[in-house]
């Protein structure tokens, strides 16, 4: 690939090449054995930053799968989690779409050059994506998919996320690879429990005899990670000496607590009564879970603390 493809491809609107040293350069993915020494990326690089969960499984779902995947994402997206998954037909796609359903983010690792889309029935898809989100690959501008590539991808997939959850999978499949890639990583493994007749939950059902957690909702995820959440965005804002203060919230902080009680409400409602949007609303609710304003509960509601400030709310 010539100096000046690349630099005609950085030269659009929301082109980004992040190297392995920069200060955008993801914690999570500096973590990794192996990690990338470049990152091609189209769409946001703030969302590399955020808590992600990576959700992945069969390329051919069951239709009861495909709906799981959507759910899932769509609920744990609004709950603040950015979505990751590898832009593959089947669950991929559905966890995506989930995603994006739910106003949230959600990033996909490509098996190719940035400047390609495959599957090409996902390129509107990779579109929507980019602009609420982000694509990402590794590879040089104009490499093709090809088999070798994608277990090499799914490594990302699993090393940017605190979990990964399996929805469907078969005993041999790439989503097996990836959960085991998120063991070695030190990640959590989630994974969906199905039919004993459905072939594609005979790997879920490996994955839970090895330790993985069985899961029913997103709750139950949710609960596994707000931990790590709120690590990982302490050790983001430590380093980009970017924390609000409790003392000296500012005003858009101060505009989300002014709707917030003791009285549970959901983020849909939050941003509704408050004017931000819903990723808005999902990446300030973990700061301020973070600071002990807020407490959240089951189902992706969220009341005042009992330290919460007073001042913020006259």
């Amino acid at each position: 690939m010539s100096d000046d493809r690349e630099q005609q491809w950085l030269s659009a609107a929301g082109h980004h090449l992040i190297a392995r040293g920069d200060a955008g350069y993801p914690q999570l993915l500096d973590e990794i054995p192996n990690p990338p020494h470049l990152l091609y990326v189209d769409g946001e690089t703030d969302v590399l930053h955020l808590p992600a969960l990576a959700i992945v499984g069969s390329r051919n779902p069951t239709r009861g799968g495909e709906r799981n995947a959507f759910d899932f994402a769509h609920h744990l997206a609004s709950s603040g989690f950015t979505i990751v998954s590898g832009l593959a037909q089947g669950i991929d796609t559905a966890a995506h779409r989930g995603a994006l359903a739910a106003g949230g983010k959600t990033v996909a690792f490509l098996g190719h050059g940035i400047d390609r889309v495959y599957p090409a029935s996902n390129k509107a898809l990779a579109a929507e994506i980019a602009a609420q989100g982000a694509l990402v690959s590794e590879f040089p501008l104009g490499t093709h998919p090809g088999r070798e590539l994608f277990p090499q991808r799914n490594r990302l997939i699993s090393g940017l996320s605190l979990g990964t959850l399996v929805v469907e999978a078969a005993r041999r499949s790439g989503s097996l690879i990836t959960a085991r890639l998120a063991g070695e990583q030190g990640r959590e493994i989630f994974a969906l429990p199905g039919s004993i007749h459905n072939a594609l939950s005979r790997g879920c059902h490996e994955l839970i005899r090895q330790g993985a957690k069985l899961v029913e909702t997103s709750d139950d995820i949710i609960a596994e990670l707000a931990p790590l959440s709120m690590q990982l965005l302490q050790n983001t804002m430590e380093s980009t000496d970017n924390e609000p203060e409790a003392e000296d919230l500012d005003s858009e902080y101060v505009q989300l607590l002014q709707h917030i009680s003791y009285d549970p409400v959901g983020v849909d409602e939050l941003a509704a009564n408050s004017g931000l949007t819903i990723d808005q609303v999902s990446s300030m609710l973990l700061i301020l879970e973070l600071h002990g304003e807020i407490e959240s509960l089951s189902g992706g509601r969220y009341t005042l603390a009992n330290q919460a400030l007073r001042g913020t709310r006259n």
